[in-house]
C-alpha cells in the first residue's frame, strides 16, 4: 500500500467532522477546571465573585468565551451527527448524511454569533 492510499480517508469531510468533535471535546475538558474555579470563587463570597466577574469584562476573556461557545456548539452538533451515525445504517460513502457536516458548522457559528451579539 502506498502512503497516499493510507491517508486518503483523512481528506474526507467526515474525517474533519470527527476531528472537530474530538478536538472541541478536548478543549472543553481543558476549560472545566477554570469553570470549577469560578464556581468555587462564587461560593467563597461576594468579593471573590465580584473580582472574578470584573476579570471577565476583559476583551480577551470575552473573546475566549466566544470561542468556548463556538466549541460547545460545534461539539453538540457534531455529537448529534455521531449519534445519528451510531443508531442508523450507513450504506455508502455518498450517503446524504455527509451533507449534515456543513450545516453543523454553520449552526455552531450562528450560536457563536448570537452569543457575541449578546455580550457586546
Amino acid at each position: 500500500m502506498s502512503k497516499l492510499s493510507l491517508g486518503k480517508h483523512r481528506l474526507h469531510k467526515s474525517y474533519f467532522a470527527f476531528l472537530g468533535h474530538r478536538l472541541s471535546g478536548l478543549a472543553l475538558a481543558i476549560f472545566l477546571p477554570f469553570h470549577f474555579l469560578a464556581l468555587g470563587l462564587a461560593m467563597e463570597g461576594d468579593d471573590s465573585l465580584d473580582q472574578m466577574l470584573a476579570f471577565t469584562d476583559n476583551p480577551i476573556v470575552k473573546f475566549a468565551e466566544w470561542g468556548l461557545v463556538i466549541l460547545l456548539a460545534l461539539h453538540f452538533f457534531f455529537g448529534l451527527r455521531v449519534l445519528l451515525l451510531e443508531f442508523t445504517p450507513w450504506p455508502n460513502r455518498t450517503d446524504p448524511r455527509l451533507g449534515w457536516i456543513v450545516p453543523g458548522l454553520f449552526a455552531a457559528g450562528f450560536v457563536g454569533l448570537i452569543f457575541i451579539v449578546q455580550v457586546v
